[in-house]
């Protein structure tokens, strides 16, 4: 057990990690953190999901909580039924983009709002931690309800469709769930998709289900290529992010995207808060100001991303690693509702999605890099020393902000690493820069 609580969800290996007598306790702990009267439960297309679902549920139900089984489920289709079903919260059983041998639980309370460490994952450990193995049974068991929300969900997505025009592009679903519910979305959409790896297999045989890595978009990029398309896509193992290559085969970043949506948004709010995270360029929140938006800078993580979604009623959000957050989707992340609004803006727009990014190049990035190191803690304290006459704050881990370059050091949430997304305006100060931060974090890994 030990590890797989993490910040953002329960996440390990099966079984040696998660099996279904740990999956028991933890659907059994959330109903009593929740005092859950009603629970979603949804589960991926993993080999092992059927049994660890069961399993949870079977947890709920000793707890005297209910359960609406939605089945198959993709992270956002989950959230959308905790919202729509009026539930005391739920999960899905997901690893995300992890390989093949990995399960987790990504955990709701009602409305969608995510629970994180600090807000009820490590409770729920203790919980855990202190329940026998023969759980004891509540005086009322709940009872199990098989609830279809597909149809619902699918009017929801598509009603971010906007004039959406005949378009050629081309779809990577990894073998995840994007395969279970982009095809309805597709069939009531006027664009021609090439479709890649949608058989729903969570041995993931083509490639990982994680569009961050460029090595998992290769085929993406060879057919955008091949075909002319205009664009391509990719999402990760539970659909809840998605990826763009522009019509020449080239990876657009999330940043560009949050940048391309946002004035989007703002048409229809004015003057709304727009939430980004803290590694994304600099053009992000001028382009957010200069259409008239309030843009708010927080730190990496989607239950941070919400919260201050929800705290200052921002309308869009959107993180580096293609998380897209929209406040009338239950402030919650959906890959296919970010497809749908790059498609509704190229439609509008008229232009190569290269040429509607281009505006937006305008530095020079390092990309996020891994350095390995003895200690995150001393290393932060360095890199504050070393740039001491910076401006500086601590929002996630270590911001350090130059008229000509900024830089980000956090750490790794699972591991001893520091993180590093650094910026300049010219690739002289990108380079004298870079030259600095490494040498107090040393080569990277």
């Amino acid at each position: 057990m030990a590890g797989v609580f993490k910040a953002y969800d329960i996440r390990g290996t099966y079984p040696d990690q998660i099996d279904e007598k740990l999956a028991r306790k933890i659907g059994y702990a959330v109903a009593k953190f929740l005092d859950a009267k009603q629970l979603v439960v949804g589960r991926d297309m993993r080999v092992h999901g059927p049994s660890i679902a069961t399993a949870a549920m079977e947890g709920v139900l000793l707890a005297g909580c209910d359960v609406l089984n939605i089945e198959l489920s993709s992270t956002p289709m989950c959230y959308y039924a905790i919202g729509s079903l009026k539930a005391d919260g739920g999960f899905n059983v997901t690893a995300s983009h992890n390989p093949a041998e990995y399960t987790g639980f990504k955990i709701c309370r009602e409305d969608a709002i995510p629970l994180s460490g600090a807000t009820g994952i490590q409770e729920i450990e203790t919980i855990v931690e202190r329940l026998p193995d023969e759980l004891p049974a509540a005086d009322r068991l709940g009872t199990l309800r098989v609830e279809d929300v597909r149809g619902g969900y699918l009017e929801h997505v598509l009603s971010f469709a906007k004039d959406i025009k005949p378009l050629n592009v081309v779809i990577d679903a990894a073998n995840g769930m994007a395969g279970h519910m982009v095809p309805d979305v597709l069939d009531h959409l006027p664009i021609q998709a090439e479709r890649l790896f949608f058989e729903l297999d969570g041995s993931f045989p083509n490639h990982e289900a994680d569009p961050l890595k460029v090595k998992n978009l290769e085929q993406l990029i060879e057919r955008v290529k091949a075909t002319g398309a205009d664009l391509g896509i990719a999402f990760d193992g539970d659909a809840d992010r998605c990826m763009f290559v522009d019509e020449k085969g080239q990876p657009v970043g999330a940043d560009m995207v949050t940048a391309l949506i946002a004035p989007e948004i703002l048409k229809k709010h004015p003057g709304a808060a727009i939430v980004f995270d803290l590694r994304s360029s600099r053009i992000v929140p001028e382009v957010i100001a200069k259409a008239g938006g309030n843009p708010i800078r927080e730190r990496v993580g989607h239950s941070f991303i919400k919260a201050t979604m929800r705290q200052h009623q921002g309308k869009f959000g959107g993180e580096l690693s293609g998380h897209f957050y929209f406040a009338d989707n239950y402030h919650s992340d959906s890959g296919v509702i970010a497809m749908l609004m790059v498609l509704g803006v190229l439609s509008e727009r008229g232009q190569p999605m290269s040429e509607l990014i281009a505006p937006l190049l305008t530095t020079v990035r390092s990309g996020e890099m891994n350095f390995r190191v003895d200690s995150t803690e001393a290393k932060i304290a360095a890199i504050a020393q070393t740039f001491e006459d910076a401006e500086i704050d601590y929002k996630d881990g270590i911001t350090v902000q130059y008229l000509e370059w900024w830089c980000n050091v956090r750490p790794s949430n699972t591991e001893p690493l520091l993180r590093l997304n650094l910026e300049a305006d010219t690739p002289d100060a990108f380079d004298a820069a870079m030259t600095r931060v490494r040498a107090v974090l040393g080569d990277p890994v």
